[in-house]
Parts: C-alpha cells; structure tokens; sequence
C-alpha cells in the first residue's frame, strides 16, 4: 500500500556550502521527517560567518524578483502547505517574498506560515535595520507562527530596552502584543536552575517546555528548532505535542553535538533523534 503523502513545504532562507544552519538543516530535518521541501536561498556562503572568512553572495533584486514572479505564476503552487522563512539577506527581499507568500495564501487559505524573524541576539541586531523592519512590517501580520529569541520578541515590540522581560509573565505579555496567532519564544526562562525553555504563547494558553543548558553547542539550533515545530504542526500534531517533540530532539542533537565537540550539529549521525526523540522534556503551564 502506497505510504501517504506528507504536506510540502516551502522554505526560505540563507544556504551554507558547509555545515547545519540556515536552509541546510531546516531542509534536512524536514525531509528527514518525510516533508517535500522547496528551497529558496536569500544568501549562499562558505560556511556560518563564526566559523572565519564566510564570502556573502546575494541575488541581485533584478533575478529574485523574475524567479518569485516564476514561482507566482506556476501551476505547481498549490502543492505547497507549510511556509518558512528565516534569514533574509537584503531588504528587497522581503517584499518579494512577501508577494510569494500572498499568492500561496490566496490558493491555499489553510497553509501555515511560520516566520523566524532572524535578525539579532545579544542586545543587538546582526542584519541591516531596513531587513529587520521590514520583517517586522510585512512578514508578521502574515504569519502563523512567529519563532523570535529573547531579544528579536524585545526588537520587534518596540521594547526601547534590550535588556527587557525580567521573567516570563513579560515574555507573554509582549508576545501577546504581536500580530501573530502564536508565538514560541526561544531562550524563554526555566523554572529550574541551569535550564533553558522555550516558551509559547497565543491568546489563551503561555506553555513552557524546559530542558538542561548545555554550553558551548554549534550554531543553527534556531533553524533547526524552527523547522521541527512547522513539520510536526503539519504532521497533525497539538501544539503542545508539537512543541515536546521539537524540544525534546534539539536538546538531544545539541547534547550529543556538544559531547563529542562538533563544530557543526551532527544531524546525519542523529536521525533517530529527528524522528523518535527519547529525550523527557519539562512541559509547564504558564498561565
């Protein structure tokens, strides 16, 4: 008997020609977990710009807008049921997507969205502000999910104060503020010393799922954490159910990433971890 067909999902973000970040793990994961997935890149580079000297190459606006007015106009468009978007590599690009985005929703009212505004962390932003602001302006009044750390959630609600939200009761209330259906926030604050959460938010309901700090991890679990909770929502999954799983796998990839002191995420080495985490993650009620 032929196996179901699992939903299609297009994903927009930077690629790296070595490593897990950015496209190339959301795309992994994703696949691994049996999804379709279309790839746009915003930007390619050698590797993630930590790792040393990591060459930018950006589409000029000329050809990203001629291949978003290629994929608008194709027939194959309704396959497509999941929408991600993380790092974008230049302001113009956002409106285009934003284009591609509108017309997915308009042949397909049900699709979910989820936005990872990749723009900052540590109390500043990493990308242009025009990227930043237009993320903020065209992008999230679409989304169906919105997936900021700390100090993105602080940027994008107009906190004057990067250093904000002393606790998770500011947290919600911020995220609450969005335009978004849902928010998870990522780096959230655990209940229990030495852990971290991630935290999410709608208008009713504020879960904690909380798991051990582990220092000194590569970088992409963003992106990969991203990428689990939209594959697992459109598996069929509850939020909470959704949320559990994503946790449990990213703690369990970083974990063991981190042991044997890789530079990237070891994702090949960890399917089983992408599709059966094992890990017992902390769920609490917020609210």
């Amino acid at each position: 008997m032929q196996s179901q067909q699992l939903p299609s999902i297009l994903a927009i973000s930077s690629h790296v020609i070595r490593g897990s970040v950015g496209l190339r793990a959301a795309a992994f994961a994703m696949e691994t977990l049996g999804h379709d997935v279309w790839s746009i890149p915003t930007v390619i580079l050698p590797w993630h710009p930590g790792q040393g000297k990591s060459t930018r190459s950006v589409e000029g606006e000329a050809t990203f807008a001629s291949m978003i007015d290629d994929m608008i106009a194709s027939h194959y468009l309704d396959e497509i049921d999941g929408i991600l978007t993380g790092y974008m590599g230049a302001a113009y690009q956002v409106q285009h997507v934003q284009r591609l985005i509108e017309a997915i929703k308009l042949k397909r009212p049900d699709v979910k969205y989820l936005c990872d505004p990749v723009i900052g962390d540590d109390a500043s932003l990493y990308v242009d502000e025009a990227i930043a602001q237009n993320i903020k302006n065209q992008f999230l009044p679409l989304a169906d999910v919105i997936t900021p750390n700390r100090f993105e959630l602080a940027w994008l609600s107009g906190e004057s104060n990067m250093g904000a939200f002393q606790d998770n009761q500011e947290i919600i209330e911020a995220a609450r503020g969005l335009s978004s259906t849902k928010v998870l926030v990522t780096s959230a604050y655990a209940m229990m010393r030495g852990n971290i959460g991630n935290l999410m938010v709608d208008g009713t309901t504020a879960l904690l799922a909380e798991h051990r700090q582990i220092p000194h991890v590569p970088n992409g679990l963003g992106d990969l954490k991203s990428a689990l909770f939209l594959a697992r929502i459109l598996q069929g999954q509850s939020d909470s159910k959704a949320l559990e799983q994503s946790t449990a796998t990213v703690f369990e990839i970083s974990h063991r990433s981190a042991k044997v002191i890789a530079d990237e995420l070891q994702l090949q080495q960890n399917r089983d971890s992408l599709l059966r985490p094992m890990a017992q993650i902390m769920m609490r009620n917020c609210v």
